[in-house]
């Protein structure tokens, strides 16, 4: 079908975070960075900066300039609830004006206190209704819900996306962002189709050039089909999807064989994602992705992304119309 793409897709999750596309970055931990966020941002969606890998507030504080160098567009901040001491941080964001402020894992709601009145925008990723009702409740502007495909901390519930984005839409009165299993123009009418008001995707914006992440990293994605993920932590209570290697096999055995929870925890720390994500060793060590990898084949710019995306979802959109008889 071709042709420009449109200017803007009104939902009310673009609307509630004043974007002209409603594409959210997630929150990559430690490969998410100013010139990703400010990217993402500049091409209609909404960028986001990972505040793990950037624990220390002067670090946070100068990315968050830097992103604001690079934009004037909306950003936000990825806040990984009970995985480091977040308060500090949370205050630098704060000082620093950012437009929105997103929490994953753990239980937002002290944070979310912190920022009524502020007027920020507030984004919570869930797994499933129950977790939409309570994030609602506790004050979010926008629930981001996580199907079992996804990559990184997908939750306890096994939901794939198909199904819980529905849910989740019946469960709350505020917009919800699809995620998992996205990565093209194609899964984005699909959210849309299924109530969803945007998605956040993760996955595929870590094969994009502005991403902090090691070369081997994104060839990874690039090069990963259907059945290179695996899902590990299931026995901390904290799933997550990554890609399946060496190191991947020998926390599986761990779980499997019922090794103490300090082992496993001594094998899942931060390093371990360092050692792929920045340092480029792909087998050992713990990264994650989701399947959608298995739709990834290039490394484009953000904003050549997202503009394909948006062509996407276009077309998709205009075939399912034309299907449509009299």
């Amino acid at each position: 079908m071709g042709g420009s793409i449109p200017g803007r897709i009104e939902t009310r999750a673009s609307q509630a975070l004043g974007i002209r596309y409603p594409i959210v970055q997630g929150g990559l931990a430690r490969i998410a960075r100013a010139e990703l966020a400010a990217a993402v941002s500049n091409a209609g969606g909404m960028g986001q900066i990972a505040v793990a890998g950037l624990e220390q507030p002067d670090r946070l504080r100068a990315e968050i300039r830097k992103a604001k160098r690079l934009t004037d567009a909306p950003f936000g901040i990825n806040f990984p609830v009970g995985h480091l001491p977040i308060d500090a941080l949370l205050d630098i964001a704060l000082e620093e004006g950012v437009a929105a402020m997103s929490f994953t894992g753990g239980n937002p709601k002290p944070y979310i206190r912190r920022l009524e009145g502020t007027g920020i925008s507030i984004l919570v990723l869930v797994s499933g209704p129950e977790q939409a009702r309570k994030a609602e409740q506790a004050g979010a502007h926008v629930i981001a819900t996580v199907g079992f495909e996804g990559g990184g901390h997908i939750g306890r519930s096994d939901l794939t996306t198909m199904v819980a984005v529905p849910l989740v839409v019946r469960a709350v009165s505020i917009p919800v962002l699809a995620g998992g299993g996205i990565a093209d123009g194609r899964g984005l009418a699909a959210a849309l189709a299924l109530g969803a008001d945007g998605v956040e995707v993760g996955t595929r914006f870590i094969a994009v050039k502005e991403t902090f992440a090691h070369d081997n990293y994104k060839s990874a994605v690039v090069h990963a089909n259907s059945e290179d993920t695996v899902v590990v932590k299931r026995t901390l209570g904290t799933p997550g999807r990554a890609l399946a290697n060496t190191w991947t096999d020998r926390i599986l055995a761990a779980e499997a064989e019922g090794q103490p929870r300090e082992a496993v925890l001594g094998m899942v720390r931060a390093d371990a994602n360092e050692r792929g994500a920045l340092a480029g060793d792909m087998d050992n060590s713990l990264v994650w992705v989701g399947q959608a990898a298995a739709m990834v084949q290039d490394v484009p710019a953000a904003q050549e992304l997202i503009e394909r995306m948006v062509g996407e979802a276009r077309d998709a959109a205009q075939a399912v119309l034309g299907m449509m008889k009299e």
